[in-house]
């Protein structure tokens, strides 16, 4: 082909390139003028229709909706209790919710927007600034107006058994129970290299001692794992653990719903018996002391009455006693010979001991 019309054609080819690019600018700038009217008629959409175009006001329509039903639950319930779930799974936390319908409302949400929602209510709820410290990790709030120790009872009482994972810290103490295992004895040499003592009977191993496989609060190891794996047993339980409560404004461990009243009662007479005790020692007269100062006073007139001729109404009867003991045994009921033997062997004892007594407040006079 001649050169000049190559010529021609590259610049037939040239004007054709340059008009698809001028009509490629002329479709750019609709777009950017159609994305600059796009926010105007958005305003004129609905809600909902917003909320169906674009992600991020779904994102903002949840936020909005958990911080109503916290600050809804928070004016509603007056008891919060801060539970972590760990290692819970959502049929799990479905049949915890089911089983507390009508008792509490469990509520998960981000940390970052709890901490927020509860920072905005610091001005309606100030004593709402103890919780701010104790939401870390995954957790989460049950809010309730029951009885918080039977909400605890539900919550703690639905776990999961779970096997080991190489790795995690181990909840509770893991025991491996002697016995046949069911392994045949190809693989003695694994429980060797656990030292783990074993035997063969009847053709499996068996072990020979319980063994404490893993410590609670160590690392799960991977040899742990598989000889627990090997024993088909699932040494854990998996579940809602109660950390905090949160009561009418104070907050306190969890392990409090477990004193019972039987408790308080006997750390209360444990005190008043303390009080008694240091006021005796110090000579200070205290409502518990009071009444061991009577006893003690009543045994020291006692002992002078008996050491002399002086008497009273309450002293005369011990007085009479000393002097006639077997007019005292006589009126004592009689269930038979045999019961009169028994009888008398007491009565004995007891002469016995005043005679010592009687030793005894002689000495005060010394």
């Amino acid at each position: 082909m001649p050169p000049k019309k190559e010529e021609k054609k590259e610049v037939k080819e040239e004007k054709k390139d340059a008009k698809a690019a001028g009509k490629g600018g002329k479709d750019e700038k609709k777009a950017e003028k159609a994305e600059k009217a796009a926010p105007k008629k958005r305003k004129e959409l609905t809600e909902e229709q917003l909320f169906a175009m674009k992600p991020s006001n779904r994102r903002a329509a949840r936020k909005k909706r958990f911080r109503q039903k916290l600050e809804s639950l928070i004016n509603e319930y007056k008891s919060v209790l801060v539970v972590k779930v760990d290692n819970v799974g959502s049929n799990q936390m479905a049949k915890v919710r089911v089983a507390l319908r009508g008792k509490a409302v469990i509520l998960m949400g981000k940390n970052t927007m709890m901490r927020k929602v509860l920072r905005d209510q610091l001005v309606n709820h100030p004593k709402l600034e103890n919780l701010l410290p104790k939401i870390y990790g995954n957790v989460g709030f049950v809010f309730s107006n029951s009885d918080l120790s039977e909400v605890r009872k539900i919550i703690m009482s639905n776990k999961v058994p779970a096997a080991a994972k190489a790795g995690t810290l181990a909840p509770t103490d893991v025991f491996v129970p002697p016995g046949p295992t069911g392994l045949d004895p190809g693989q003695t040499s694994f429980f060797q290299a656990l030292n783990i003592g074993t035997k063969i009977a009847k053709g499996a191993i068996e072990i020979i001692n319980e063994v404490h496989l893993i410590k609670k609060g160590d690392k799960v190891t991977s040899s742990s794992v598989a000889l627990l794996t090997k024993l088909d047993i699932k040494p854990f339980f998996y579940g809602i653990i109660v950390q905090t409560v949160f009561e009418e404004g104070s907050i306190y461990d969890a392990s409090v719903l477990d004193i019972q009243e039987s408790d308080l009662f006997a750390r209360f007479f444990q005190g008043v018996r303390n009080i008694a005790a240091l006021g005796l020692q110090i000579g200070y007269p205290t409502l518990a002391s009071i009444p061991h100062s009577f006893a003690t006073g009543f045994k020291k007139l006692l002992a002078v009455s008996l050491a002399t001729d002086y008497t009273f109404e309450e002293a005369q009867k011990f007085k009479d006693y000393l002097a006639n003991p077997g007019a005292f045994a006589a009126a004592a009921p009689a269930a038979g010979a045999g019961g009169k033997k028994e009888d008398a062997k007491p009565a004995a004892k007891e002469e016995e001991e005043e005679e010592e007594g009687d030793i005894g407040m002689g000495g005060l006079f010394d």
